[in-house]
């Protein structure tokens, strides 16, 4: 098992279990067998990690063949009471996230409700040694078909070669000069420094020469003090709970960033900014001069990761600034703060850190995780799916939410996840920090509305100015985000706002 798995095997505590948890939720009834024969072939058949236990000792940890695989102790048929719907599903979702996986079997388990709300719902449950969230989705991918007349899957025999044997250095140095060369885009500066590192034959040489940026990032990091203190610090316990959001759609996510100058990822982040402000008001908490930091995950995989398993990726921090209420200068604050991040050593540097821990003593490793941890109060990440519908076992696969794990005593979990043209929002929080999620989840949609109506009451044909767009929206008050999300469906308010613009021409929904 590579030093960085090895880390993510041994960060499991009873308030914070170190699974990915997926729900996924299908139109049709779900046919039992055929989805077994399908989990069987495509999953336990082509990727033999899931055929194995991680075994850990002293010495180390590794990968080993169960012997006694049987797919049936890891695919589970539930059933939801009478008429359950999405609370119910949450419910189950939050109980499930914090029952420890069978140690002595490989680490992963299905859990199929068959009658949900007509369909189908499945609750999913990895754990992290095993992949990262990138090579997951992948994983969940390659179980799908395009279309529902896609032949049903044969009962097959386990392939006994390893396809996804890991590749990882085992050395901080080593794993630094290796994750350096997917840091970052190519033309971005630090990508630049990542190609000369990854392409000197001398890499310890090279190494030194980006020594005094990585050692500069390390001081940071450490000397970093914890974000603000608010009702989402604390001890965690060993009660989730689980909420999602209706899906938006990616097209006006686009158009919107595409209008102000910003990527997709930064509007959504900052509708998330803006909705923990607005729960924080509701709870009469105060968001004067508070900044919540996010540990935010990093692909760090090459095309020559493609396929495999394993964790690949490191961490950066990004604070949120809930203390501004202006929608779009709170925008171009993330904005700014991402691409100082896209520039940054953090994460593969992370990644590193990762790797020097996995093969250090385990009580050295969660002192120094716990030092981490405590500099932020939330996890989030953002990953990009599929554009088009697709079918499990001949079921259409209608919505899809996961939340990574959290470390220490970090409680609240974003995740973000596009899927079909649409956006989805949800959160996997801990109780003694946020009993209520499902308060939170339609904040997100009322945020971005927001922006979007003050864009269309503005002239677009001349930059963005924050306060203006204030000033026209709502003079020197911002109303309350569950007032401005009651106007998703609002065809004249928005027709209204689209004849006081003077737009140049609408945003492109492509």
């Amino acid at each position: 098992m590579s030093p960085v798995d090895t880390a993510w095997l041994r960060m499991d505590r009873p308030t914070n279990l170190m699974m990915i948890v997926g729900v996924l939720v299908f139109k049709q009834r779900m046919d039992f067998e055929r989805l077994r024969n399908t989990i069987e072939a495509r999953l336990a058949g082509r990727y033999r990690r899931f055929r194995q236990c991680a075994v850990e000792e002293v010495a180390g940890a590794w990968w080993q063949d169960d012997p006694d695989f049987d797919i049936d102790a890891h695919l589970k048929r539930r059933a939801l009471p009478s008429g359950a719907g999405k609370k119910e599903l949450q419910k189950l979702a939050g109980e499930l996230a914090v029952q420890p996986l069978n140690p002595g079997k490989p680490l992963w388990r299905f859990d199929l409700i068959e009658d949900y709300e007509g369909g189908s719902a499945m609750v999913v449950r990895i754990h992290h040694s095993i992949a990262d969230g990138i090579a997951l989705v992948g994983v969940i991918l390659s179980l799908t078909d395009l279309s529902p007349q896609a032949p049903a899957q044969k009962h097959v025999t386990p392939e006994p070669e390893d396809t996804d044997a890991d590749d990882v250095p085992v050395g901080l140095l080593e794993t630094l000069a290796d994750t350096l060369t997917s840091a970052l885009d190519a033309g971005s500066d630090l990508g630049s420094k990542a190609y000369d590192l990854a392409s000197d034959r001398d890499r310890l040489a090279t190494y030194g020469r980006h020594g005094i940026g990585l050692l500069t990032e390390l001081a940071k990091l450490l000397a970093m003090p914890p974000d603000s203190a608010t009702s989402l610090k604390g001890k965690t316990s060993t009660t989730k709970r689980v909420a999602w959001s209706d899906p938006i759609p990616l097209g006006e996510v686009k158009a919107l960033g595409k209008a102000l100058g910003c990527s997709v990822n930064d509007i959504l982040l900052s509708a998330v900014a803006g909705a923990l402000r607005a729960y924080f008001q509701q709870k009469g908490e105060t968001v004067h001069e508070v900044e919540v930091r996010a540990m935010i995950p990093v692909n760090l995989r090459t095309a020559r990761d493609e396929g495999t398993l394993g964790n690949r990726f490191g961490l950066g921090t990004l604070s949120l600034p809930l203390h501004e209420g202006n929608p779009f200068a709170r925008l171009f604050l993330v904005r700014s703060r991402m691409n100082e991040l896209k520039n940054s050593y953090q994460p593969p540097l992370t990644l590193g850190i990762l790797a020097a821990v996995g093969i250090a003593p385990k009580i050295i490793q969660q002192q120094f995780l716990d030092i981490l941890a405590a500099k932020a109060s939330t996890v989030m990440t953002n990953v990009p799916g599929p554009k088009q519908p697709l079918y499990l076992a001949g079921s259409r696969l209608d919505q899809c939410m996961f939340w990574v794990p959290q470390s220490g005593d970090i409680g609240i979990g974003v995740s973000i996840l596009s899927y079909n043209d649409n956006v989805q929002f949800s959160l996997i929080t801990d109780r003694h920090f946020v009993p209520d999620p499902e308060t939170i989840t339609p904040l997100f949609a009322a945020e971005f509305d927001k922006m979007m109506l003050a864009l269309l009451m503005l002239e677009w044909d001349k930059p963005v100015d924050p306060a203006l767009a204030e000033q026209l929206l709502f003079g020197t008050q911002m109303p309350s985000p569950l007032a401005a999300g009651k106007t998703r469906n609002r065809k004249p308010a928005a027709t209204a706002a689209r004849n006081t613009a003077k737009p140049r021409k609408p945003p492109s929904k492509a």
